[in-house]
């Protein structure tokens, strides 16, 4: 399958792994953690650039809450992959808290560190009021981005509060977003930007558009670099591949229908499972899904990036079974390859 690559018109970007270690129905926390980390060391020898994780709470089928600290462990089982989050999400932190915990990851794994940030809270209000962050976070994160920013920075001789460890420390730092937003936020910090088009695609082309527009260089970045995240579902037939990413789709319709759950198995045919209306809901968030072998992922992948222009393709896969998600990703590193 390595000569699929040869058929595009231009190189690809680098491909990246975003992992919401996935709790599958039938599998324990921890053994879902451990997949992680086995998917992280396959990753890493399939030659992707990054492996995500992303932080969401008082949700049963994702086990990556305590960001990073998951982080750790993936960097500990690993040696050359970019490790990060995408992401932490700020309005549940203290700026200064997250500059120790990633400047104390960027210390055990100097130059493999990513921070990427979001501005939602990555739950529900009752949850996000037990992680104890008043409601108006969400409003100061663009200064708390900033502040975030001076922790990692030099400690001057008189600053009488500093990150230890954090101070001096070089950790990139991402803005994700699914809105113009974070667009925005990014391009006047001169940040690099990542979509996230695998939940919320309607905003796509108008935030690179204006990220790209209004892009202010910096000390971190001269130019915009843009990661774009989709969806991602490939086996060995089409079939094969719309049957595993019915996963996927239940996952979609327990959260819309306000009942979260552990990652269910496949289903022969999603119809039986959703009215029609909830079918064009998923058809529509899920429309620049690539699904299906490697030739039709391929081509769904060449029309994002030819939409984009991405600096950076992010993939991810709800895959009920484990040994098929790592099957997926192989099939996606033979395309680039």
């Amino acid at each position: 399958m390595r000569h699929l690559a040869t058929m595009t018109p231009r190189p690809y970007p680098p491909f990246s792994v975003l992992d919401l270690a996935p709790v599958p129905q039938g599998v324990g926390v921890g053994q879902a953690l451990r997949n992680s980390i086995d998917l992280a060391r396959h990753a890493e020898a399939l030659g992707f650039d990054r492996y995500w994780l992303a932080e969401h709470h008082n949700m049963p089928g994702i086990a990556s809450a305590a960001t990073a600290v998951v982080i750790g462990q993936v960097a500990a089982a690993t040696t050359t992959i970019r490790v990060g989050s995408g992401g932490v999400m700020l309005p549940n932190h203290a700026p200064l808290m997250v500059a120790e915990q990633f400047g104390t990851l960027n210390a055990l794994y100097p130059g493999r560190i990513d921070l990427g940030l979001g501005r939602a809270p990555g739950t529900d209000q009752a949850t996000m009021r037990a992680l104890r962050r008043y409601a108006g976070a969400v409003d100061s994160f663009a200064q708390d981005v900033v502040e975030l920013q001076h922790w990692f920075k030099p400690a001057s001789a008189d600053q009488s509060v500093r990150a230890v460890p954090g101070e001096g420390q070089d950790v990139p730092i991402w803005i994700l977003g699914s809105s113009t937003w974070g667009a925005q936020l990014a391009a006047a910090l001169g940040l690099p930007y990542a979509f996230a088009a695998h939940f919320a695609p309607d905003a796509l082309l108008e935030a690179l558009a204006l990220y790209r527009r209004h892009f202010k260089p910096s000390e971190t970045l001269e130019r915009p670099r843009a990661m774009v995240c989709i969806g991602v579902c490939a086996a060995d037939t089409d079939e094969e591949a719309k049957r595993l990413s019915t996963s996927t789709q239940q996952q979609f319709l327990a959260l819309r229908r306000g009942r979260p759950g552990l990652l269910p198995p496949p289903v022969d045919d999603i119809r039986e499972h959703a009215s029609p209306a909830e079918l064009a809901g998923l058809d529509h968030t899920l429309r620049y899904a690539a699904v299906g072998s490697a030739e039709t992922v391929k081509r769904k992948i060449d029309q994002v990036l030819e939409m984009t222009g991405a600096d950076e393709l992010m993939a991810a896969a709800q895959i009920h079974d484990h040994e098929a998600r790592k099957r997926s990703y192989e099939i996606l590193a033979s395309i680039r390859n």
